[in-house]
């Protein structure tokens, strides 16, 4: 496509005021065909713009446009620009294959659209980009790109990815590298498949394309109680995540003593499978990978020491928590015992909180599903309910990680409003760090 109808304009935009359109046709942005909204938001991205703009009439505008560095124009995009490239691959640890029926449509979209990855930090495999989508990363300079890599072993990945053209993951790490495209990694390892040996030689020539390659994480696969007519393949013991993490900070020891950072990363759960406890935020370097699970736990525990700290320095008793001020923590099962030890901890400095953590059984998912990230209203309502009727909170607490972004929503369609309805008690959304927990807290 090499231009577009535009299908809105927004209201006093740079556009608005130059009276493009709706149905005015998008030609160029300095003379490059605009095809998607990768394009767009590259080619904007400038201070100086020539734009043009051919009206339903055949009217050809040229618009010389000044703005500010990466100030919108203001287009609403049409829907064919919008559609999400899918997943050509068939992986055998895919989350989404395992997903129970009747939950909202979006969440059974399978993406691997390199657009998302450098709009919204989504993973990609690879296998469907083009050539011409490679040149044109290369060519913007599109980065970091978030990569799906999972092995470099050719003949493994094809079997992981049920795809036999996506063995050739190096080839794509090396134009990457050979262009200074910078990139983040993630290998989602399931037992028997690509740990042990195989993530050693993995790890091993992932390293080579460092520091272009900024970070690898490694998570365990995760698997739900739908997996009817699915791969069989089964969870990390705590003997196997204590080899893995042995394995993965070989590496990290090597990368932080060589370069000064630790390069690649474990999960939080693999912290928490081996029951080992989890490092300071020094072992993570500025987080590179938080948004994927990867250190998360640390830099909430070291935010709260900090905000605890600065109330314990600046208690103002007018605003303390109050003797009948009882709050409910919801959280996964696999962080019960790590928040309960940053409870028992904020309590010396908040004597009247009263606190109660409830970790909550995956039932809808499965048991094996552990992380607060896919808790539901329903298990909620189920395993909350009753304890709420023995012992009352004034406020619940759901981590916003368990919510869709941008909104008050669970993965099962439970909103807040409905759940605080059904268990009598007002609940909100906080965000994983100390500092808006104690403020929450004390509001």
């Amino acid at each position: 496509m090499k231009n577009f109808i535009i299908n809105g304009i927004q209201k006093n935009s740079i556009l608005d005021e130059m009276e493009v359109a709706a149905g005015d046709r998008l030609l160029s942005i300095n003379g490059m065909p605009v095809a998607d909204v990768m394009d767009y938001r590259y080619l904007t991205a400038d201070e100086t713009l020539v734009v043009e703009i051919e009206k339903p009439d055949g009217e050809v505008w040229e618009l010389d446009i000044e703005k500010d560095y990466e100030e919108d124009l203001g287009i609403e995009f049409p829907e064919q620009m919008l559609e999400t490239k899918t997943c050509k691959n068939n992986c055998i640890f895919c989350f989404i294959d395992q997903l129970p029926k009747g939950m909202r449509e979006s969440l059974y979209v399978k993406d691997d659209d390199e657009r998302l990855s450098f709009l919204t930090g989504n993973y990609i495999t690879m296998t469907n980009l083009t050539e011409e989508e490679l040149n044109r990363i290369i060519r913007y300079r599109i980065m970091p790109m978030n990569l799906s890599i999972h092995t470099t072993n050719p003949e493994l990945r094809c079997r992981m990815l049920n795809n036999r053209f996506a063995g050739d993951v190096i080839s794509y790490l090396k134009k990457f590298r050979d262009h200074h495209i910078q990139m983040n990694g993630q290998i989602v390892l399931v037992p028997d498949y690509n740990d042990g040996d195989e993530l050693r030689k993995t790890l091993a020539d992932l390293k080579a394309f460092y520091p272009v390659l900024q970070s690898v994480s490694v998570v365990p696969v995760g698997l739900s109680r739908h997996r009817q007519g699915l791969a069989e393949i089964r969870a990390f013991n705590q003997t196997e995540a204590l080899k893995t993490l042995a394995i993965i900070n070989t590496v990290h020891q090597e990368m932080t003593e060589k370069y000064g950072d630790g390069f690649v990363y474990p999960s939080d759960e693999f912290f928490l499978l081996a029951d080992v406890p989890i490092p300071d935020v020094s072992y993570y370097n500025g987080f590179p990978q938080i948004e994927n699970g990867v250190g998360m736990m640390a830099d909430f525990k070291a935010s709260l020491e900090t905000a605890s700290e600065n109330y314990k320095n600046h208690n103002d008793h007018d605003h303390a928590v109050s003797d009948n001020h009882r709050i409910g923590l919801i959280t996964g099962r696999a962080a019960h015992a790590f928040m309960t030890s940053l409870m028992d901890d904020l309590k010396k400095v908040m004597p009247d909180l009263d606190v109660i953590i409830y970790p909550i059984k995956n039932d809808y998912f499965g048991e094996k599903i552990t992380v607060s990230g896919l808790i539901t209203g329903r298990d909620i309502i189920e395993q909350v309910k009753p304890v709420l009727q023995e012992n009352p909170r004034d406020l619940l607490l759901i981590p916003e990680n368990a919510l869709r972004q941008d909104t008050e929503l669970l993965l099962d369609d439970w909103t807040l409003e409905l759940l605080s309805e059904h268990l009598s008690v007002k609940i909100v959304g906080v965000p994983v760090d100390g500092t808006s927990l104690i403020e929450t807290i004390r509001t």
